[in-house]
């Protein structure tokens, strides 16, 4: 096979030794602020280091010596055992979810409180959509007690696909409760052949917060990969600049190595970041075109360390699955594909993150099917290249009836999942209809269409008895 392949490349070789020295800087003489007691006493332990007020600084050595002990790939399995990925050795691949408050309704794009059912549906709907590999925590769960709602929100992502989750808990306390029901429905430790990828977050600027570095090392002792990654808003909480910015996320991504590193060295973790930035006039953060160059900048560093990398989807930014939305998402998805990222698990969320659109699953899944076309290249071959079909035909001739037109026409070109290819005559028969109702009457169509796994009934049986026993006292 002689495929040609796009590529994208921000920085060279010496510009990524540049930025790498820059936060190897920043670890050294500014240093990040541990607030678990715990971990910073490790830190100090492990590692022989003294901290000040909660600060401690990472000599360079102790950084390079993390990196090089991180794995540079991770498997990861579908919830019955099947080795589904093998983050760092393939292409991006994506997930679906953010921790949204919201559901916007597919029919009219009315917002309601984000409710157990709408978990159910929208992890049934991603699961069922071929370019979706991980179903990511979809919603906060807000018709249930607020005490309970990781809990009954988890247990719908877990009995709704066998795809691999990417785990988010709002409630650090309710973590390893999640876990446990995993385990207890599953039938087996999560850190066997995981199917769960928890996510974390520190918190910027420079600050590991207790609650993030105490679920880490919950994940990591019970053998699971996990996602350490930030979410910062340029001017507020990094830089302006997309450098500064990039500096400093840098900065707390390895300062999570490290710290991953200590707890047990070799423990599987992917790396990234979600930059936005903060408009100070609107007082609204919003993801900007320089958001995906630092993106792609996180990917290349990522690839000369050599650890797998998380990267953003570029969600939030639209009103729905509308043209806000569609530009982020092509720009984001296309510029990661061809700079190599390796786990993009959040897509379907708008209105800065705050609210989830089934709409959004299903026009980002066409965003990626086309762009994953481009990604993939095509052959350039004796074949492929048709020199002698070229010269058989001839000047002024056709090629409609020549052997590469009838063995490819079926699929030598994109055809939409979604949008009927209409002249305008056939677009006027039709009530000349809006894309946007075609969405909106696709996502209901399949919605309808998506099932739960077979497990469905025995899983929310277990998992709702599970709850009743460990919480009786709060319900």
């Amino acid at each position: 096979m002689n495929n040609v392949r796009p590529r994208l490349t921000l920085m060279n070789e010496e510009q990524i030794q540049e930025a790498h020295r820059n936060v190897l800087k920043v670890l050294s003489e500014t240093g990040v602020r541990v607030d678990s007691p715990s971990i910073l006493q490790m830190l100090e332990r492990k590692l022989g280091l003294k901290s000040q007020d909660r600060v401690i600084k990472f000599p360079s050595e102790v950084v390079e010596e993390a990196i090089k002990s991180a794995p540079k790939s991770i498997d990861v399995y579908d919830r019955r055992g099947e080795h589904k990925l093998k983050l760092g050795e393939d292409r991006l691949r994506f997930g679906v979810g953010v921790t949204a408050l919201f559901y916007q309704n597919p029919v009219d794009e009315t917002l309601d409180i984000f409710k157990r059912e709408n978990f159910r549906d929208l992890v049934r709907l991603g699961s069922s959509l071929k370019h979706y590999d991980v179903i990511s925590t979809v919603g906060i769960v807000r018709d249930v007690k607020e005490e309970l709602g990781d809990m009954y929100g988890s247990l719908e992502h877990i009995a709704n696909t066998t795809k691999p989750l990417v785990l988010l808990v709002s409630d650090e306390e309710r973590f390893p409760d999640v876990l446990d029901m995993f385990e207890h429905l599953n039938g087996k430790e999560v850190g066997d052949k995981p199917f769960v990828i928890p996510y974390f977050n520190p918190v910027s600027p420079l600050v590991m917060n207790a609650g993030t570095v105490d679920k880490m090392k919950v994940a990591i002792e019970r053998g699971l990969p996990l996602i350490f990654s930030n979410y910062s808003m340029a001017g507020a909480s990094t830089p302006l600049t997309p450098a500064g910015t990039l500096t400093l996320l840098m900065a707390e991504l390895l300062a999570g190595l490290v710290i991953s590193q200590t707890i047990k060295k070799g423990a599987p973790i992917l790396l990234g970041m979600l930059p936005v930035y903060f408009d100070m006039r609107t007082m609204l953060n919003f993801y900007d075109p320089q958001s995906i160059l630092i993106s792609v900048a996180c990917s290349e560093m990522m690839k000369f360390y050599g650890i797998p990398h998380c990267s953003t989807s570029g969600s939030g930014t639209g009103w729905g699955m509308d043209m806000i939305a569609v530009d982020t998402y092509w720009m984001n998805t296309l510029a990661l594909l061809l700079s190599n990222g390796h786990l993009a698990p959040f897509i379907g969320d708008s209105l800065g993150s705050k609210s989830i659109s089934p709409t959004t699953f299903v026009g980002c899944h066409e965003i990626i099917d086309q762009a994953l076309r481009i990604h993939n290249g095509f052959q350039l071959d004796d074949v492929n290249s048709a020199v002698d079909e070229i010269f058989k035909v001839g000047p002024g001739k056709s090629f409609l009836n020549q052997p590469s037109t009838l063995k490819n026409y079926k699929n030598g070109y994109y055809v939409s999942g979604i949008y009927p290819r209409y002249s305008m005559e056939k677009w006027l028969e039709a009530g000349a209809p809006p894309a946007r109702q075609v969405l909106r009457q696709k996502t209901q169509d399949l919605m309808s269409a998506a099932n739960a796994p077979g497990e469905y009934d025995e899983f929310i049986a277990k998992g709702e008895e599970f709850i009743r026993r460990k919480f009786h006292d709060i319900l």
